[in-house]
């Protein structure tokens, strides 16, 4: 049962996978049939590979509309190029296990990625209701033209969320596919097609080397390398960030975790695969994942499918897929968005802390105007300086006498480069007695800027002739003291630790790590 509705759900992202690759093909400046190629054989090798069942990659407009500039400055075998070295860039993330930074994405971050994705996913969509004028620029559909589209979208949209409460038999998006295609067919209806974008009729995609000079001499090398390098470093960027993104979503929806280094890797090589078959490179496709895993699909079935559906489609299928009407697509992506789109999120900005809400505004808002991968980047920057502000605002300390007559500053909170000059603001060098502890029970010294805050603060007292002692630093503050060069270990079980700069100060660890 779970095979059947794996290869029916992936019958439908392969109808939706068609305009798709088609349309960022043409944003590329590239042949569809590019985009065709790029999105059966990325979708082919993560379906196998990949590192979360269910997940749909192929051509994405993220990647694409970083292709321009170079299609049109050095053409399409640069491109080709330019996927396979950042396959290769993408396998050593995956290598060197840097795909689990993405587990530094905030929640909030998260929440206004998919607020961001289902409408650039809607935006998107407003292109199959413009047409060309005789001037070849876009407008939008005569009146009569638009109400008939937009009919057959709302037909659409009331199969798929109608068809469940029934039946789970066939996929609800598939069925709201063919369902709008017999009517459009039966009665003739005179509505955009598939078949109206490009034709989608090709052959198997053939092994090709990219023909770019780069293998001549060494300064062709390096010439090469000049002008696709950085190309294939914000791609290979890019595509990680939405397919790690993706990853997490379709994970939460289907209760799994892990298989970030494997996706890495995975898409990394699908890329180079790519790039030698003459497609665009990929990445994962949230809408169609979103699709997929909706319309039942779980096992590496249901994207394989896909993949060789849409090959189907290429080789053998194309006059009856370029009958679709294109309405019936539109109609299955806006109900992605609908249940992409973060409803509740309204509700979570009006609990949450005003800088979380901000971010999550923050993020959909740039993810629309400029592109995911700058729009995660701001969130996580904007969200780890509110973070770190946070923390500085923290520091504080209680103090007491002990009954030797010495002065504990026992200190609250993070010790970091935020916080640092805080730190240095709760002592009084000159009021202080003789002896003054400072007990980091209740706090962590966490980096070079922490250290030199103690370091100041010693040199104060000394400058007075007073002694300071440090107090219950942990194991691992230890060792970053001892690393550095700012305190020696003598003894294991009860060791002294010196500050060794232009003066020297005595100090003890009274008892073990916190």
């Amino acid at each position: 049962m779970q095979a059947k509705t794996d290869v029916l759900s992936g019958l439908t992202v392969a109808l939706a996978l068609v305009p798709e690759a088609v349309a960022f093909a043409f944003v590329a400046g590239v042949n569809p049939l590019v985009g065709l190629y790029a999105a059966f054989m990325v979708g082919l090798v993560t379906s196998l590979i990949g590192g979360r069942p269910g997940m749909i990659s192929g051509a994405t407009g993220a990647l694409a509309v970083v292709m321009v500039a170079l299609v049109a400055d050095h053409g399409v075998e640069y491109l080709f190029a330019t996927v396979v070295l950042m396959g290769i860039l993408q396998i050593l993330a995956g290598v060197f296990r840097l795909g689990k930074f993405i587990r530094l994405v905030p929640h909030p971050v998260m929440l206004g990625f998919v607020n961001g994705l289902a409408i650039v996913i809607f935006l998107a969509q407003m292109t199959q209701f413009k047409m060309p004028d005789a001037a070849g620029t876009m407008q939008w559909m005569p009146a009569g033209t638009l109400a008939m589209m937009l009919g057959l979208v709302a037909l659409t949209m009331a199969v798929v969320w109608g068809l469940p409460k029934f039946t789970s038999v066939i996929p609800a998006p598939l069925a709201g596919i063919l369902v709008t295609a017999v009517v459009v067919i039966v009665f003739d209806i005179p509505v955009p097609r598939v078949g109206d974008l490009a034709s989608i009729e090709g052959g198997f995609p053939k092994f090709h080397i990219p023909m770019v000079p780069m293998f001549d001499s060494m300064p062709q090398f390096f010439d090469v390398m000049h002008v696709i390098f950085p190309y294939a470093l914000i791609l290979a960027a890019i595509g990680l960030i939405e397919s790690l993104l993706t990853l997490n979503l379709v994970g939460e929806i289907k209760g799994e975790r892990g298989g970030v280094s494997q996706e890495c890797v995975a898409q990394g090589v699908a890329n180079v695969v790519t790039g030698f078959f003459g497609g665009m490179g990929g990445c994962a496709m949230i809408g169609q994942s979103m699709i997929n895993v909706k319309s039942g699909g779980r096992t590496r079935l249901s994207g394989f499918s896909a993949a060789i559906f849409l090959l189907a489609f290429i080789m053998i299928a194309s006059p009856l897929i370029e009958v679709i009407p294109l309405a019936a697509l539109v109609g299955v992506m806006f109900m992605v968005v609908i249940g992409t789109f973060a409803w509740n999120s309204f509700k979570v900005m009006r609990k949450v802390p005003r800088i979380d809400a901000f971010v999550i505004v923050l993020v959909t808002v740039v993810t629309v105007f400029e592109d995911l991968a700058i729009a995660v980047v701001v969130g996580v920057v904007v969200s780890a300086l509110a973070y770190a502000w946070q923390n500085a605002s923290r520091i504080h300390a209680k103090t007491y006498e002990t009954p030797e007559g010495a002065k504990v500053y026992q200190i609250q909170g993070p010790l970091f480069f935020g916080s640092a000059e805080g730190f240095q603001e709760l002592f009084d060098p000159a009021n202080d007695p003789k002896t003054v502890i400072v007990d980091f029970s209740d706090s962590r010294v966490a980096d070079q800027s922490a250290l030199n805050a103690i370091e100041s603060v010693a040199a104060k007292f000394e400058a007075a002739d007073k002694e300071i002692q440090l107090r219950h630093l942990s194991h691992d503050c230890h060792r970053l003291l001892t690393n550095a060069g700012h305190l020696m270990v003598d003894s294991d079980d009860d060791p002294d630790y010196e500050i060794a700069t232009d003066y020297t100060v005595r100090t003890g660890i009274l008892s073990g790590g916190h």
